[in-house]
């Protein structure tokens, strides 16, 4: 068959693309299209690869277009209230070979030979609308700027020295910045060998963090997703420090020193009493201007998160994640629920003591919870999935106190659940009716990692 592209001509191919703009794979495709029998999370690229680019989707280890070095994704966009676009979801590349990247060096691996030159084409997903009648609306090439091909190096380092060390089984998004380690697969039974380890390792693909795929849409789209300031200024940076080295070198001057002695020494005049403080002190330490977002901290999706440690190492507080739907935890299965996301992102944990009633700068962290931490949190998450599909939320009540069935912090070293609401009415609706008090809705509860843990595992280690 006579292609309507030349697949040796890279102006031909993204020319060709390009049509898409604004059309739906109803409109360019022919009729046989009604006919495909694709299905699963990626049936749109799989339709767009037969029936629009003319070649048969394939997992081979070279580009789509390998006659110009180019790989073809697609990626499901959402709009927001002002019409701009985000990503719906992190950039799937191609899977991890465990047995092959430990003897591959970055310029000459299966993930640099397959993405060093990507074709994105974003449509806007539309909950209920066929996938035939999504709208196509970002169409362009992609290659990675220099400055971050350096810090996704790093990465791909970081994911194959781990492979090498015989822990494929325990990698997790949060290891790394910018390029991921992603689960791919039907389920947690998708699992492949590993060279240096018997355990199975589940199935993982390369892939491009959420914050760093709606960094690609705001430049192809010519917007600006906000006002950011850089840590990581040139590739010469780049090449000399991680993001980690980066942040450490700016706030070890400051360690040891009132919260007061820093505002002196940045000259920054902040209210001590706004929500925003210590994220405009994190800013203020970091040399960003207060106005600016860190762009390496949004394109890597990092969780800042300030401790307050009371004199005996104790951090003041649990620390709390945002409220879970009953309606939703109830249909998740672990590897894709809202809690795992959560603990698989990184986090920069900057630690504060109380000493002589004056908060103290002690240290900051950069963490992301250990696989086998991980595997007890999903404990604490399928106890709560449990008892909100059954039912079986209130224990028992003592006067005016509900005591719930939910995992407390006896339960588990780790995390625990506990309400997070303003008050007794801050409620979401329940799947099942609650068996002792026949309720339909129920407080706002959410997961919390104990303060204990926080401490022992984190802050003293």
């Amino acid at each position: 068959m006579k292609l309507p592209y030349n697949p040796k001509d890279k102006k031909s191919v993204i020319g060709y693309a390009k049509l898409l703009k604004g059309k739906t794979l109803r409109e360019v495709c022919d009729t046989e299209i009604l006919d495909h029998n694709y299905t699963g999370k990626g049936n749109f690229g799989q339709i767009l690869e037969k029936f629009y680019f003319g070649y048969d989707p394939n997992s081979k280890s070279e580009a789509d277009f390998f006659e110009i070095g180019m790989e073809l994704k697609s990626s499901p966009l959402k709009q927001l209230r002002n019409n701009e676009y985000r990503s719906k979801e992190r950039l799937v590349l191609n899977i991890i070979n465990y047995i092959d990247v430990v003897n591959q060096n970055f310029e000459t691996s299966d993930f640099w030979k397959k993405n060093a030159n990507i074709l994105l084409i974003f449509y806007l997903h539309h909950a209920g609308l066929n996938i035939l009648d999504y709208i196509i609306k970002l169409v362009d090439e992609w290659n990675f700027p220099n400055t971050d091909l350096e810090i996704i190096k790093k990465d791909w380092e970081l994911i194959k020295r781990k492979i090498a060390d015989g822990k494929a089984h325990e990698l997790s998004e949060g290891d790394t910045f910018y390029l991921g380690a992603c689960t791919k697969g039907i389920n947690a039974n998708s699992t492949r060998k590993q060279p240096f380890s018997d355990i199975p390792a589940m199935q993982r693909a390369y892939s491009l963090k959420q914050g760093y795929v709606n960094h690609i849409i705001a430049s192809i789209a010519n917007d600006t997703i906000g006002v950011y300031g850089k840590l990581i200024t040139s590739v010469e940076v780049a090449e000399k420090l991680t993001i980690e080295d980066a942040v450490i070198s700016k706030f070890k001057p400051y360690y040891g020193k009132t919260i007061e002695q820093i505002l002196k020494i940045t000259g920054i005049k902040l209210n001590i009493t706004a929500k925003n403080f210590y994220a405009n002190l994190t800013k203020a330490i970091l040399g960003i201007e207060l106005d600016k977002e860190i762009e390496e901290f949004e394109k890597a999706e990092i969780r800042v998160k300030t401790i307050r440690l009371k004199e005996n190492n104790l951090p003041k507080e649990d620390i709390s994640f945002p409220t879970f739907k009953y309606e939703e935890i109830v249909n998740e299965e672990w590897d894709d629920s809202n809690f795992k996301d959560i603990l698989d992102h990184k986090f920069l944990f900057v630690f504060f003591q109380f000493e002589n009633d004056e908060l103290v700068l002690r240290k900051i962290k950069f963490w992301n919870m250990p696989y086998d931490d991980i595997l007890e949190s999903k404990k604490v998450w399928e106890m709560t999935k449990k008892n909100v599909l059954e039912g079986n939320i209130v224990k028992e009540i003592v006067g005016t106190t509900r005591y719930t069935n939910f995992p407390n912090k006896s339960f588990n070293s780790v995390s625990h659940v506990r309400p997070h609401a303003t008050n007794a009415a801050d409620t979401y609706p329940l799947p099942t009716e609650d068996k002792l008090t026949k309720v339909k809705e129920y407080t706002k509860h959410c997961f919390w990692l104990n303060n204990t843990y926080v401490r022992d595992e984190i802050y003293l280690k």
